[in-house]
């Protein structure tokens, strides 16, 4: 097929050459597959006619396709030496021809049985966001073709992404711009008919961004690999899980290597869960068992153990031997790590980078491989106890929480004026309007839930107030023992860990990044999906975990400056990106000429970065 497309610029001579190719291609299979059945046909027994017959049939039906696509490049041929035949209806023929190659029911022999359905074993959560809508079928019932065997190229799902960015991309400018010049309207600097018609412009310009990722929701689960990518992020989680039971049970514990990670970090729930991650992800690395101090914790005096499952079944302390502290030497047995800002040298394999033997792997599968990465720690960290189990399903049946729903977490309280900038519930609600109104662009009517979880009780308040049309789910109690005075409680404790849960198992995620809270809760979520990349609005910073390497993205269309703030960007330059603004910008600066400002988002992607790391071989 190749070969046909590389003659397209030639001459009719060439034309016909190659097509003349595919005539005694077509008659060479034919040629093989009868003999092939001829043979068979030979050395079967009596009993066997029915399949025999079967086979002359697929032969016949093969022997007549064959025969009108012979006819076909006949006249093809005829039609080229006479210059009557345009490129347009070549190309459609050849397609066709590679159509035919690749159609398992034209090769029944070839295509082997179809395989069994993947989702059976699969949670519902885990159908896809449409699904979600009441009375929607899954994926397999509503007829989408599974290609089984057959698997995404890299390509093909980096484009899908890609163009699923880049809608929210295109619509954060012309929104942002929009709107500027519509303040201007409402100050008086301009007609009132004009106005008018801005706001018509960016009520249909929403209308056609969510249809658009509707249709993109809708060509990933009809493309036939949905099958795949969750036998894939099963397959690749399973591995990851038990690399990490494997390295945390070693066999002799009094002889293993150690790496002692301290839990009280001074810092808030969030941040400590991610302190411990950073803890395990250096053990893997350095293929350490994780020996975790919680006694005292300023969360629950009694420690981790209480309230999640150890992170070892049969090695619990450091034992007699000497420690150090990092780095050490590869033969220290026991090392003590400092929190992630303290930590010197620095190794190539802290966030943002994922294994590099995974790594091919979870391009192909994931949008954001690192948050996968980090989800997979999370997923192992946090195994309730039975009591913490109990209390998050007792928790939910309470709130009465169920799908559809969109989780908000407002953070507020020490945040606000020193970390973070204040945002009112109409901005999250603006998002969460904007998600409904997606599921709903075909017609279907959803009911509209909320999940809100915040540290200022007065916020779900306000927003059963002012949007009365949504059922509202929230505790103000929780979020009264979440403020700063009464945070390190055992109430407390519980209803944050209630909060990432159920902030974790929303349909979508509307929050700031700001909060490690919000990060948590979207890193956990991409365990309960194959790629949740994209199931989030951040209203501030995009995603980062703290004390990360660089973030890079490698610039694929170049961009000369608009204004004085703007960045010169070359194909290939990377750039280190420090922040989107949602406006269809982003800020960062060019590591090629070392200058700082603005550049349009959609002209970088995302580069993966990658870290050599133990291939646990054997698990």
């Amino acid at each position: 097929m190749l070969l046909v497309r590389q003659l397209f610029g030639a001459s009719a001579n060439s034309w016909a050459r190659a097509l003349i190719i595919f005539v005694l291609a077509w008659i060479g299979l034919v040629y093989v597959f009868v003999v092939k059945l001829t043979n068979t046909q030979g050395q079967q027994a009596a009993g066997e006619s029915e399949l025999n017959a079967r086979r002359i049939s697929q032969a016949l039906q093969m022997l007549e396709h064959t025969r009108q696509r012979n006819e076909e490049l006949k006249q093809l041929i005829d039609e080229l030496m006479s210059d009557q035949l345009d490129k347009q209806s070549a190309m459609k023929l050849v397609q066709r021809l590679e159509n035919d190659a690749l159609n398992p029911k034209l090769a029944p022999e070839v295509a082997g049985p179809e395989p069994e359905s993947m989702f059976e074993s699969a949670p519902a959560d885990l159908r896809g966001w449409n699904n979600v809508a009441e009375g929607a079928p899954n994926d397999l019932e509503a007829g989408v073709p599974d290609h089984g065997e057959f698997e995404p190229s890299l390509e093909y799902e980096f484009t899908r992404r890609r163009i699923q960015t880049n809608i929210g991309e295109i619509w954060n400018f012309f929104s942002s711009e929009l709107g500027k010049v519509r303040k201007a309207v409402a100050a008086g600097h301009a007609s009132a008919d004009l106005e008018e018609s801005i706001n018509q412009v960016l009520l249909q310009g929403a209308e056609h961004k969510r249809s658009l990722l509707s249709d993109m929701e809708r060509m990933r689960q009809s493309d036939g690999y949905e099958a795949w990518r969750h036998k894939e992020a099963r397959d690749l989680s399973d591995l990851v899980q038990r690399r990490l039971h494997h390295l945390q049970n070693p066999s002799d514990c009094q002889n293993a290597r150690k790496l002692v990670c301290k839990l009280n970090k001074g810092c808030g729930y969030g941040c400590q869960l991610h302190h411990v991650v950073y803890c395990f992800i250096v053990a893997y690395a350095t293929e350490r068992t994780l020996i975790l101090k919680s006694r005292g914790w300023r969360y629950h005096k009694g420690g981790w153990e209480e309230v999640f499952q150890p992170v070892s079944n049969s090695c619990h302390d450091a034992g007699t031997a000497n420690t150090y502290n990092w780095p050490g030497k590869p033969n220290t047995q026991v090392l003590v790590l400092p929190i992630i800002d303290s930590l010197m040298p620095r190794p190539p394999y802290l966030p943002l980078a994922v294994p590099e033997d995974l790594a091919p792997r979870l391009k192909r599968l994931h949008g954001d491989p690192i948050v996968w990465w980090v989800g997979q720690f999370l997923k192992y960290l946090l195994r309730p106890q039975p009591t913490t189990r109990d209390f998050l399903t007792s928790g939910m049946r309470n709130l009465g929480w169920e799908r559809p729903i969109v989780g908000v977490h407002v953070r507020r309280t020490d945040k606000v004026g020193t970390e973070a900038a204040c945002h009112s519930v109409e901005e999250y609600m603006t998002y969460v309007e904007d998600y409904y109104r997606t599921l709903e662009v075909n017609g279907s009517t959803v009911a509209r839930r909320i999940f809100l979880a915040s540290d200022d009780a007065q916020v779900i308040e306000e927003a059963r107030r002012k949007y009365p049309q949504y059922q509202i789910i929230g505790d103000p109690e929780v979020a009264r023992m979440a403020s700063v005075s009464t945070r390190y409680t055992d109430t407390a404790l519980n209803g944050i860990i209630l909060d990432i849960h159920l902030l974790s198992m929303s349909d979508h995620l509307v929050c700031t990044f700001s909060s490690q809270v919000c990060r948590v809760a979207y890193e956990i979520m991409q365990t309960m999906y194959p790629d949740a990349a994209h199931r989030f609005k951040s209203l501030d910073d995009i995603y980062y975990y703290g004390g990360q390497n660089a973030h890079n993205r490698r610039v694929v269309i170049a961009h000369k400056p608009r204004t004085h703030e703007d960045l010169q960007l070359r194909v290939g330059d990377l750039v280190s990106v420090a922040g989107n603004h949602w406006d269809g910008n982003s800020k960062g600066k060019n590591t090629r000429t070392n200058q700082g400002g603005l550049f349009p988002s959609f002209k970088v992607e995302e580069k993966v970065d990658t870290a050599k790391l133990p291939l646990y071989a054997g698990i």
